[in-house]
């Protein structure tokens, strides 16, 4: 350890911090960057260019410039991934998207065209037996 005093060792734990810092806001960049549907496709290279010929400075430049749409997009996109689930849990719950549901609504529409007198006793349970088996 005495090669390598612990400033040394301190300063390599920041670069190599650092360093990772910088691959996950590439990778952030890049996804934003191809997420973005404003953005024309020169536009787009242009942005990989700097990012790769200006690594460091390249992604402090897009996180200056584009930052706020950035959180705005991500915004968007949860919003969007929300909804969706939203919409198929009350699919699934409705019973649209599952035999279950389909045959609790089966067997009221049955239940209420018997009270209505539209269908006999014995036609009822011989429809409700074919539903529940």
């Amino acid at each position: 350890m005495d090669d390598y005093p612990l400033l040394n060792l301190f300063w390599t734990m920041l670069l190599i911090f650092c360093w990772v810092l910088w691959f996950f806001l590439l990778f952030r960049i890049i996804g934003d960057l191809f997420r973005d549907h404003t953005v024309g496709g020169w536009a787009k290279a242009g942005w990989i260019i700097v990012l790769i010929f200006l690594p460091f400075i390249g992604v402090l430049i897009y996180v200056i410039a584009r930052g706020k749409g950035m959180a705005e997009r991500d915004q968007k996109q949860a919003k969007e991934m929300d909804a969706a689930f939203k919409q198929y849990v009350r699919e699934a719950a409705s019973g649209d998207g599952g035999a279950a549901g389909g045959n609790v609504d089966q067997l009221s529409k049955l239940a209420e065209l018997k009270s209505q007198g539209h269908i006999t006793e014995d036609e009822y349970t011989k429809a409700k037996t074919k539903l529940l088996a």
